[in-house]
């Protein structure tokens, strides 16, 4: 199996029409028998939005903690988290046995919810308050989490998200959130 068979979301899943878990679920069982070993191949595919590096390192560097929470695989995240010094992190896990994929996950799904209660548990954990908080995403998956935070920003944003988060930022340059903020 190749990953590049993997099924993407369909925009209606990003949209919110479709129930997140659920379609997850399906299309993880299709990597049932994958070695995990694959991985390595896929993080060479991934990309960093513009700036995503320097963004992070500004905010690293006020003594801003950055946290990732995503709804893709730990194995990708923690990766990305590693590469750009971000500690926090949540990210759905595949379950493997003797390097193969099994076709499930476990642990908690990081659906809309999830991420809302990561922004909360990391406000505590941090001894900060919620008004303090920024969050930025692009979909319907992310919408209680952006709602909650102090500063909720949709970052090339599908059309559900540009609908009910006023800040928007349409560039894909990371460092234009910056504008929007006042932290120093």
């Amino acid at each position: 199996r190749d990953l590049h068979s993997f099924p993407t979301r369909r925009s209606s899943d990003l949209r919110g029409e479709l129930d997140f878990e659920e379609s997850l679920r399906k299309r993880v069982s299709l990597l049932q028998g994958l070695s995990v070993d694959k991985f390595e191949h896929l993080y060479t595919q991934v990309h960093f939005s513009k700036n995503a590096q320097e963004f992070v390192k500004i905010l690293q560097k006020h003594d801003i903690e950055v946290g990732l929470v995503s709804g893709g695989f730990m194995p990708i995240a923690e990766r990305l988290a590693t590469e750009l010094g971000i500690r926090l992190i949540a990210a759905n896990r595949l379950k493997v046995k003797d390097g193969f994929l099994t076709g499930k996950l476990e642990g908690e799904i990081i659906t809309r919810e999830v991420k809302e209660e990561t922004l909360i548990r990391w406000t505590e954990e941090l001894d900060l308050p919620i008004e303090r908080t920024i969050a930025i995403g692009d979909g319907a998956n992310d919408l209680a989490m952006l709602k909650r935070a102090g500063i909720g920003i949709g970052f090339c944003a599908k059309e559900i998200v540009k609908e009910e988060i006023p800040l928007q930022i349409e560039d894909r340059d990371l460092t234009k959130v910056l504008n929007l903020i006042d932290f120093l």
